[in-house]
């Protein structure tokens, strides 16, 4: 298991490689409740390439701020949707939406099930993992993808 603490030799290369690009980076996170954005903000130098991030967690902030359609939102078309709105609102080249059950109990999805929206200067795609683990098992494993899926448009 990682945990959180694992992280920040990953977002030193971040911040490196972002900002030897000049592209800023931005996420929206349902699941991962603010985690995401709190590891990217202790990068160095985030102030400069770190636009923010939007954590919709309640259902009704997806559909309305993050333009997700009525439907469920552990889904393909609501990490494309949170990805892509929020490049346009914060104006980032690379965005990553994270949204899915951590557990223990299913509510839409699988305990583990987590969608990942990413728009990468408007090009938008969708990826589905599961992982296995406690809840915070599933956070540590969600921050970690949605960080490689963020190096992966750096390299």
């Amino acid at each position: 298991m990682s945990d959180v603490s694992d992280f920040s030799h990953t977002c030193e290369q971040i911040a490196k490689a972002v900002l030897d690009r000049g592209e800023h980076i931005a996420v929206a996170e349902s699941l991962t409740g603010g985690n995401l954005a709190s590891e990217l903000s202790k990068a160095p130098q985030a102030g400069t390439w770190f636009r923010g991030g939007v954590v919709a967690y309640h259902s009704d902030v997806k559909y309305g701020l993050l333009e997700v359609p009525e439907g469920p939102v552990v889904s393909e078309t609501a990490a494309r949707a949170m990805a892509a709105t929020t490049a346009r609102l914060f104006d980032a080249e690379i965005v990553v939406a994270v949204t899915g059950e951590a557990g223990p109990e299913p509510d839409e999805a699988a305990p583990g099930t987590v969608w990942f929206g990413l728009d990468h200067r408007g090009r938008v795609s969708a990826t589905c993992k599961e992982f296995d683990g406690e809840p915070e098992e599933v956070l540590a494993q969600t921050i970690g993808f949605a960080l490689e899926l963020i190096e992966g448009c750096l390299r």
